[in-house]
């Protein structure tokens, strides 16, 4: 930053932090772990204990918002050759490397403390939630496959908030955790689609990079109806009620919608789909599982 620009008052370090993390991006992934954490309950005493909630809402968004601000310091010069993301908070200037780093180690502190507050196994387990979180950025360095990665780092939600709630193993939080990385795995394969030839000018590695943004859409399909099977499997798992259902449906239109508006040759409603169907995807499934577990016995 020139001294000119050094001299002029910066003000909203903290909103310009928060946009860099997209903190409003929590919502992909908080109600996922909503529905783990919340089903973990039903089957323990049919209670919410909504400290334990609070406690797994504050790692979520902790952890994400490290793994956000991580990312961005990692993939800054990366950023800055790519007209999209060259208006970024860390290319432009209005958000320091130093600060980046400072929130995301205040996230990081955040979400260990949670961790920590929750259950001996959770703190145990904390970093491995964390590599995937490092690793994922590096990934577009050195495979043609980052979504994979981005997709374990998602998958490991769901199954924290069961581990959260009954300090336990459960295959039931796997499948919804399976379900939740390959669906944003697969969203992100769309994503992709947009920075296809400035990828490749700048030797970033991806899917569509590598094979073409024809094969990434049909690689994002087949991630949503393989995504669309684990949450009827988890449906299945947990005997899930009828609302549930109905919020897996509600679902399944959404993908539905999501591909048609998306075509190999017409990205123009990308956005729409990246950032509006997928929230209401997120949101609708929550709201029918909240109502299916209320429905069977779980008391608010």
């Amino acid at each position: 930053m020139s001294s000119a620009a050094a001299a002029v008052p910066q003000p909203g370090r903290t909103r310009a932090f928060l946009r860099l993390v997209m903190i409003e991006h929590s919502v992909f992934a908080l109600p996922f772990a909503y529905i783990a954490s919340l089903t973990a309950m039903f089957q323990l005493d049919r209670s919410i204990h909504w400290g334990r909630l609070l406690l797994v809402t504050i790692a979520m968004v902790g952890l994400r918002t490290f793994a956000m601000a991580a990312n961005r310091i990692i993939d800054r010069e990366i950023d800055a050759r790519n007209p999209r993301t060259a208006h970024r908070e860390l290319v432009t200037g209005a958000v320091s490397v130093k600060s980046a780093w400072t929130g995301a180690l205040i996230a990081l502190v955040v979400f260990l403390g949670a961790a920590a507050l929750l259950n001996p196994l959770c703190l145990a387990l904390a970093p491995v939630a964390v590599i995937p979180m490092v690793v994922y950025p590096y990934g577009k360095r050195f495979t043609n496959f980052p979504q994979a990665i981005l997709g374990l780092a998602q998958a490991m939600g769901p199954v924290g908030a069961w581990l959260a709630i009954t300090g336990s193993w459960s295959w039931d939080a796997v499948i919804l955790g399976l379900a939740v990385g390959v669906w944003i795995g697969g969203f992100d394969l769309i994503y992709a689609c947009q920075d296809v030839e400035t990828d490749r000018e700048a030797g970033v590695l991806s899917v569509p990079a590598r094979f073409g943004i024809p094969a990434a859409i049909r690689g994002a399909r087949g991630c949503h109806l393989v995504t669309t099977g684990l949450f009827a499997w988890y449906a299945l798992s947990t005997g899930a009620g009828v609302f549930f259902w109905l919020g897996l449906v509600i679902v399944a239109v959404a993908f539905l919608y999501e591909h048609t508006i998306v075509r190999p040759h017409d990205l123009s409603r990308l956005n729409r789909a990246f950032f509006q169907v997928n929230g209401f995807i997120g949101i609708a499934l929550f709201v029918c599982a909240l109502i299916d577990l209320v429905v069977r016995g779980l008391g608010v």
